[in-house]
């Protein structure tokens, strides 16, 4: 039993550093792949959304409203959201467009 006891903690020593990592890098990876890498793929699609918004586009923004875009400048955008009712909103306030809305 002593011997046997002695093998083990001989075999626990020499085990490489590297395995007692294995687990966080692991962790790490997995995070990575697929709680990261997916928001920041999101993010620049956003982003690329913002930046080709055109005038005559369906929008939603952060707030809820629904309006079609009358006016496009660098860093904000004329909404309409009713006849003759317009409002100014920041570029970063537009969460999408209206056709990727499913209605019923």
């Amino acid at each position: 039993m002593y011997l046997l006891n002695f093998v083990m903690q001989g075999a626990a020593a020499q085990q490489s550093p590297w395995m007692s990592f294995m687990p966080f890098i692991l962790i790490i990876v997995v995070f990575y792949f697929f709680m990261i890498r997916p928001q920041m793929k999101k993010q620049k699609e956003l982003r690329k959304y913002r930046e080709n918004l055109k005038k005559g586009d369906k929008v939603i923004t952060t707030g809820g409203i629904y309006g079609k875009v009358s006016e496009v400048k660098d860093v904000y955008v004329v909404v309409e959201i009713s006849n003759e009712v317009k409002v100014k909103i920041d570029k970063s306030a537009i969460v999408m467009d209206m056709s990727d809305v499913t209605t019923k």
